[in-house]
């Protein structure tokens, strides 16, 4: 019998689950199907917000975007932000639900939480023709596979078609693949549709054999072998993505020089760095060279210097100190090098945070100094603003005016309230749907060198990101850029590659076959 789900399992995390998910959604949007992502859990430090205000994984706003769908709270119900090692925030249908122990979330919590995630989930299939599910690491956890909701149990309430995912990249995709199987019980092996090679790099033709035998092994059908495919420069899931992006020995060894070369942006990455993919359009400019930093030394080269946001703002303070990095950016302050913080990036600049109800240690009252380069400080509270917003800039960073289109859209989500000082001013004004009239966003010092902002996705917006880059290249001696990126065209360009590249190499035809055809769905 045809079904109307797809569920994208892995062997491990990471593996490509989410971009081979995103691909699959331009594939069947393409075909005419009316397609929605769904991932009952998901675990990451980046968060996108929704047009009614609520928080989801990046990954699942990616991958609404690739289904040509509107990202909504559905597509994600439970979102668990790590906070410790052993320890988490949950945030269900896009609120925070509470601050749980690993322990205490997968014995307990999980039980509570599924009848939402199962409503979720039918409200969302209720007006789709397909629908596109992730899981989570691998369902052969046996360990947690007794509270698992987001791999088999969550295939079978769904009544889904499901893909085994490995990566080749890794090594051991075969024993991967075999010994995942193996583990599954029966029912949930029966589930299982087919496998495929993810991340291959070399000659298929020495591969083949090896595919022959697990298809003959497993009974099951290889439905293709995805070649790695460099560059894609889409939205990654969690900071294991982390571990391959650019560092300073890898972008700035050896130094450029002269006044024509890319403008150094150092983004200082801090243990819970939230929301990383704010720089990926800063990344893509030709007339940047973007690195993440993590020591002192790293930073003597930066033209500018980035505090991003963060999970754990207190933490990644402390942190700070810890490395020298505290000192090493007042130094740089003094010598004026711009400094620029988003989010708990912005609080950090501040001369202090109180934590008076304990939001980032389990109830613990907490004041952490700050770096004291802007005259304001921040009191973090209960609720948490996620929301959707549109700003301009009301103050000239880098004490240039700019010249072209300042305006933005972006989106907040951060607790805390920031309160101004004397000698700092609002960066920018931002206007909020359920907020009449314009109100204040970030802080600029008097020298236009330190600013910090709330807002999430402020690079996103063209004619901005290319106005602030040429205001800053100007400020750090250089002649202004040439060479822009259009981010929304190249993004959707990106989307569609990704797709293309899934048609050349999987069994497309075989997996339509597993599911509804649109046209038999009735009128729409």
């Amino acid at each position: 019998m045809n079904k109307s789900a797809l569920m994208i399992l892995g062997t491990a995390s990471h593996v490509g689950k989410s971009i081979l998910t995103a691909g699959l959604g331009r594939v069947f949007a393409d075909a005419g199907y009316r397609v929605a992502p769904f991932k009952a859990q998901n675990m990451s430090l980046n968060s996108a917000a929704t047009l009614d205000g609520c928080e989801i994984g990046r990954a699942q706003a990616l991958q609404a975007e690739a289904c040509r769908a509107t990202a909504c709270v559905e597509m994600n119900p439970v979102l668990l932000k790590p906070s410790t090692d052993t320890g988490a925030q949950v945030i269900l249908m896009g609120k925070i639900w509470g601050q749980v122990t690993a322990a205490d979330y997968h014995t307990r919590r999980v039980e509570q939480l599924f009848p939402e995630v199962l409503q979720a989930y039918q409200r969302l299939s209720a007006n789709h023709d397909l629908m596109l599910l992730e899981g989570a690491g691998s369902p052969a956890e046996i360990n947690l596979r007794k509270h698992d909701i987001v791999n088999m149990r969550m295939a079978h309430a769904a009544d889904a078609v499901c893909v085994l995912v490995g990566d080749i990249d890794r090594g051991g995709v075969f024993a991967a693949v075999l010994g995942t199987l193996e583990l599954l019980e029966p029912e949930d092996r029966a589930r299982i549709g087919g496998f495929i090679i993810n991340k291959f790099r070399g000659d298929e033709s020495l591969l083949r054999p090896g595919v022959t035998a697990m298809e003959e092994r497993l009974g099951l059908p290889c439905l293709g072998v995805v070649p790695y495919l460099t560059d894609l420069g889409l939205d990654e899931e969690d900071s294991v993505a982390l571990e391959h992006r650019s560092s300073a020995a890898r972008r700035w060894t050896p130094l450029e020089t002269g006044s024509a070369r890319p403008l150094r942006m150092g983004v200082i990455a801090l243990p819970h760095m939230a929301n990383f993919t704010d720089f990926d359009p800063l990344a893509l400019e030709p007339s940047v060279s973007l690195a993440f930093l993590e020591r002192s030394g790293e930073m003597e080269a930066a033209d500018i210097l980035v505090l991003p946001g963060s999970k754990q703002t207190l933490d990644d303070l402390e942190w700070l100190e810890q490395r020298g990095l505290t000192q090493k950016l007042r130094c740089l302050h003094d010598r004026g090098v711009p400094i620029i913080g988003i989010c708990g990036g912005f609080q950090m600049l501040g001369s202090f945070i109180e934590d008076p109800h304990g939001i980032e240690n389990q109830g613990t009252h907490r004041i952490g100094t700050g770096l004291n380069l802007l005259p304001v400080r921040t009191v973090l509270g209960t609720e948490k603003i996620v929301r959707r917003v549109r700003g301009r800039l009301c103050s000239d960073p880098f004490g240039r005016p700019f010249t072209a289109n300042t305006r933005f859209e972006g989106y907040e989500i951060h607790v805390g309230e920031t309160l101004y000082g004397n000698g700092v001013r609002p960066l920018a004004k931002i206007t909020r749907e359920d907020v009449l009239g314009a109100i204040a966003d970030g802080a600029i010092d008097l020298s236009g060198r330190v600013m910090g902002t709330y807002v999430h996705g402020i690079f996103d917006n063209d004619d901005f990101r290319h106005s602030f880059l040429q205001a800053a290249r100007v400020a750090a001696d250089l002649v202004p850029g040439v060479t822009w990126i259009d981010v929304a065209a190249d993004r959707e360009a990106r989307i569609d590659r990704l797709a293309s590249h899934l048609r050349k190499s999987l069994d497309m035809d075989l997996m339509k076959s597993w599911l509804v055809d649109p046209s038999t769905r009735g009128s729409r």
